[in-house]
């Protein structure tokens, strides 16, 4: 089974997903690592040279010619969903879960790291939060079309896990 794990960046995709891979024995891939490692540079380094749209569609091609391992766990980027028909992709391909936040919540696991997320490191602490409410409005259309909706306030990969086997 492919499991996407999708919601805006600071929601605990990457955390969540590594220890989700570990209780189901699964791989994990964390898309924004595997783009690093096909490109040589960060994703930060590759936003700043060749823009938004250029990444974006890298983010795409990647997202779709990965060869998964039958079980994994997917770390999407917080973008992934909302860009060609990924969503749409990852629904057909695997089961999709949206790990929901409020803006305020994201920000302030944002704080420490805005230096290397290329879409907040030139913002204040008041622009941040403004910066997560307009992406969220923009994006939780398609978050929303997730198979699975789930506060991330106090979730675990235990949650996740117990939720995914019901399922199935």
């Amino acid at each position: 089974m492919k499991i996407f794990l999708i919601g805006f960046m600071g929601c605990g995709k990457s955390t969540l997903g590594r220890k989700l891979a570990t209780k189901l024995g699964y791989d994990l891939i964390d898309l924004d690592h595997q783009i690093e490692k096909n490109t040589g540079v960060t994703v930060g380094d590759y936003f700043a040279a060749h823009g938004e749209d250029a990444f974006r569609k890298l983010e795409s091609d990647t997202l779709k010619s990965f060869d998964y391992p039958k079980n994994c766990v997917i770390a999407t980027g917080g973008g992934t969903p909302c860009f060609f028909d990924n969503i749409e992709w990852m629904n057909q391909n695997g089961t999709t879960i949206y790990i929901e936040m409020p803006a305020q919540a994201l920000a302030k696991r944002l704080e420490s790291g805005m230096a290397k997320r290329p879409l907040l490191r030139n913002l204040t602490a008041e622009g941040v939060i403004e910066f997560i409410e307009n992406k969220l409005a923009e994006r939780e259309v398609f978050y929303h079309k997730a198979a699975l909706v789930m506060s991330g306030i106090s979730l675990t990969a235990d949650d996740i896990r117990v939720e995914i086997l019901a399922r199935n």
